[in-house]
């Protein structure tokens, strides 16, 4: 693991790592360059980031049970992952869920239908007052999941649904999202760590 972390960094990482190590998954959300980082955090962690992810034998032997020698291929092309799922990426869910009930619950009906207790929903919100990602909040938590909050430097109407808010300076919203991005790389970094050195090697 990084050294140096605040606190609420290391909270936001164990609540993620300990839903992962018990089969729940990560869900992301946030409006305009927020929902560009939410599927950006999706990407380094559905896939590898800057660690070797190689399968373990379980998968392996999975892989080629169920295929042969494509299974075989598969097995040497394929990589550990860790299931993490943007609400930000489908334009076609998104634009139904706002069509027929409205936009302020695009998130929330997403968390509603793929989220369940022992997840994990990550709010990216410059400001933590986007109505759509508090809404998503309030219903993760009526859900049994836990809430990170990726916000700017003041407290926000978003907080009060967190368990861990992750708060970046800046004075401008480039600047707090740029801020985002080195927090959410650094926490990337952290949970391939985990995967390769910990859990990733448990059915070694």
């Amino acid at each position: 693991m990084s050294q140096g972390r605040t606190s609420e960094y290391m909270g936001a990482l164990s609540l993620i790592a300990g839903a992962f190590s018990s089969g729940g998954k990560l869900l992301v959300c946030g409006n305009g360059g927020s929902a560009a980082d939410s599927s950006h955090i999706a990407g380094e962690l559905v896939k590898s980031f800057e660690g070797k992810r190689t399968l373990d034998k379980v998968a392996v032997s999975s892989l080629i049970l169920a295929g042969e020698e494509r299974g075989k291929k598969l097995a040497g092309l394929l990589e550990a992952g860790l299931p993490a799922i943007s609400l930000a990426a489908d334009g076609a869910v998104m634009s139904a869920i706002s069509n027929d009930i409205g936009p302020g619950a695009i998130f929330a009906q997403q968390v509603m239908a793929l989220g369940f207790a022992g997840d994990v929903l990550l709010c990216i919100s410059t400001s933590g007052e986007s109505e759509n990602v508090i809404n998503a909040a309030i219903t993760a938590k009526a859900k049994g999941m836990a809430v990170i909050g990726l916000m700017g430097p003041d407290t926000s109407t978003l907080s009060k649904y967190c368990d861990v808010s992750l708060l970046a300076q800046g004075r401008s919203t480039a600047q707090i999202q740029s801020a985002h991005q080195v927090l959410y790389h650094d926490l990337c970094k952290d949970l391939e760590a985990w995967l390769i050195d910990g859990a990733g090697q448990r059915a070694e």
